[in-house]
């Protein structure tokens, strides 16, 4: 690879924002009490913020650094704070032994009952308000009836519930207990859901009756039925009534009842830093999900750091991203409530009645950071969408987006509907972290197709396969220090062996993501795909996003998926399948122009060597796109070995791949 071009700069931040950011705030706060040098000679003006030296500082002292957001946030202990990290090793980093605190305590500490907390709407709910006090309220009740039916400190509850306010307030409930979260959104089929749940053991599962998305209603009772069947350990199953009022399932208890206990005030359980907060999961296409436990306190530090610091969340945001309880960022936006910011909730399809749907919510709501997916984005791109026409999005400051690579074509887009006052910022990391490795920085300038900086206290560099750094070039995406929200272990792995062979067996010692990423020498970051997907011809590596990044640049292609297929004599096949649109087919010049693109704006050595067209790109529930799995059918292993069909938002559309394979 050859060092990068520099690409157009789609937005730069004035000396009033920079100046106001809570980034800046935080450095001055460094330079002063903790000789942090981050800005130029003299004094710490904005014009002289140096983001990459305040980078460096966290990824070299991380012991200081991240005692410098302890105490810079007020994070509140019951016991000494002494030691941060007694050993720099991965896995089997210790942050601050001897501390005992609780997540929740920190969300609700000083505020202001009559304030709005939380925004949210459903296909089934106008927009309506939570304040602060009816969320303080109906946490404490929770928490009371939890306890009630038994549970404590170490003991998992589980939730199939969509996002909903109760939803919020039910994990707050759990976290202030000292008891460990773990969701799945009702979309999730019975299967994918016992292969998460089960793995815990759950004392209690909290569910729904159904659930609206698209304007059709989804009965999931018969659903709760068949968990409560195959999850033994659960003692009591709380139903929510918000399909039908008044719905009953033989077997449950209503969720009014759930809140009937003594709730005179929200207490919170003092537990150890690595204590489990909540246990997240793989994304489940390829055996058993990882279920993934972080800690209290080292969720509680990257998302204080996070939040405040890179989403620039402040007191008058009204912070939404799209998401279900199914994916992390519904974990990230409920930790929005550690900072000064109310969030809005959505629950619902994105695309109905159409692709309007969320800008619209976003001016009724008063939007000023959304976030949602590159997906979304890019759909809103071909279809012609303008989300300012005949809205006014006035208030809103800032769009986020991640899940996928976005495209510098739509990032062109995004700047050609708002114009060059609104800060669009990219993301990647995931559920490992339960954050951003790479992401947005309000300092920095945005450029075209490219995310802007490398995470505070995230060690981040690209390596080649001989374990040396490497910049301008695209490598694996590694992190070579601890932080404080990597996994403190994986359930059901008592040895650890799971977890060193997910991240270490690479480069032991040295976290290994997973994705291809270029550092540039600008300090910006670009993410070319999963490095298990990487489409590697006569030694040129190739990330899959940059060919659908050539192949959807042609109008008459919708959606697409490739995968480099190997063949008995050594050699490999470039597959590419494509869903287009209604009115063409691949029987003219198509398949040519895509072969021109591709050759153009990849490499030669990457043209597909066959084109076909299906229906649909098969993919997970939190939208990503099948590659690995397809593959490893079209070698001819058994679809049901390699892919769950449960954690397919549409599993139909891997049919067409198992016919393929069976045609030889």
């Amino acid at each position: 690879m050859t060092e990068s071009s520099v690409p157009r700069v789609l937005w730069e931040p004035d000396e009033a924002t920079v100046g106001s950011s809570n980034i800046v705030a935080f450095a001055r706060w460094a330079a002063e009490h903790k000789g942090v040098r981050a800005f130029g000679e003299g004094t710490p003006a904005p014009a002289s913020f140096d983001y990459d030296a305040l980078w460096r500082w966290s990824v070299t002292d991380i012991e200081g650094f991240w005692a410098a957001i302890w105490e810079y946030y007020g994070v509140r202990s019951e016991t000494p704070r002494d030691t941060v990290l007694p050993e720099r090793v991965m896995p089997g980093a210790r942050w601050f032994p001897g501390v005992t605190l609780n997540y929740a305590r920190h969300v609700f500490e000083g505020r202001d009952d009559g304030a709005v907390a939380i925004r949210h709407a459903t296909e089934l709910r106008p927009l309506g308000e939570w304040t602060w006090g009816d969320l303080r309220r109906r946490t404490a009740a929770i928490a009371a009836g939890l306890r009630e039916r038994g549970v404590g400190p170490g003991d998992r509850v589980v939730a199939y519930l969509p996002n909903l306010p109760e939803t919020v307030a039910a994990f707050y409930a759990v976290a202030s207990l000292g008891a460990v979260w773990s969701s799945c959104s009702p979309d999730f089929g019975v299967r994918s859901v016992i292969d998460r749940f089960a793995q815990i053991e759950p004392k209690v599962l909290l569910a729904v009756d159904g659930y609206r998305y698209g304007g059709r209603d989804f009965d999931r009772r018969p659903v709760v039925a068949e968990l409560r069947e195959a999850l033994p350990t659960v003692e009591h199953t709380v139903l929510l009534d918000y399909l039908t009022p008044g719905a009953e399932l033989e077997g449950t208890e209503p969720w009014s009842a759930l809140e009937e206990g003594d709730a005179s005030e929200l207490e919170f359980a003092p537990v150890p830093f690595d204590h489990p907060l909540w246990v997240l999961y793989s994304s489940g296409t390829t055996g058993l999900p990882k279920a993934i436990v972080h800690g209290h306190g080292g969720i509680l530090l990257e998302q204080l750091k996070n939040l405040h610091l890179h989403l620039d969340a402040r007191e008058d945001d009204r912070v939404f991203w799209f998401t279900t309880t199914g994916w992390m960022m519904w974990n990230f936006l409920v930790s929005v409530l550690l900072t000064r910011a109310s969030i809005v909730l959505y629950d619902g399809s994105p695309a109905a009645p159409g692709l309007d749907t969320l800008w619209e919510l976003a001016e009724r709501a008063g939007t000023t950071i959304l976030g949602t997916s590159a997906g979304f984005l890019s759909s809103c791109m071909k279809e012609g969408v303008h989300p300012r026409r005949g809205r006014d999005l006035s208030a809103l400051r800032a769009i986020g987006s991640t899940g996928s690579p976005l495209s510098p074509e739509a990032f062109s887009w995004v700047y050609d509907e708002f114009g060059d006052g609104l800060w669009l910022f990219s993301t990647s990391g995931g559920t490992d972290v339960c954050s951003c490795l790479v992401g947005g920085t309000p300092t920095l300038p945005v450029y075209e197709g490219e995310i802007q900086s490398r995470g505070l206290g995230m060690a981040v560099a690209s390596w080649d396969p001989d374990g040396k750094e490497i910049v301008g070039e695209v490598g694996e995406l590694v992190v070579t220090q601890p932080a404080p929200s990597m996994p403190v272990y994986f359930w059901g792995d008592p040895d650890g062996e799971r977890l060193r062979d997910s991240y270490f067996s690479v480069y032991p010692g040295i976290w290994r993501h997973g994705d291809w990423i270029e550092i540039t020498d600008r300090g910006t970051a670009i993410i070319y795909g999963r490095s298990d997907s990487t489409i590697n011809r006569g030694g040129v590596r190739m990330g899959t996003s940059e060919i659908y990044r050539a192949v959807l640049a042609l109008d008459e292609v919708v959606d697409a998926l490739v995968v480099d297929v190997p063949q008995e004599d050594g050699s490999s096949r470039i597959e590419l399948f494509t869903v287009l649109r209604p009115d063409a087919d691949l029987e003219g010049d198509l398949p040519a122009q895509i072969a021109r693109r591709v050759r153009t704006d990849c490499s030669p050595r990457h043209v597909p060597d066959r084109v076909r067209a299906i229906s649909a790109v098969p993919r997970t529930l939190s939208g990503k796109v099948l590659e690995v799995p397809v593959k490893r059918i079209l070698m001819g292993e058994s679809p049901e070995r390699v892919v769950s069909r449960d954690s397919l938002a549409n599993p139909e559309a891997l049919d067409y791949f198992t016919r393929l394979s069976d045609q030889g």
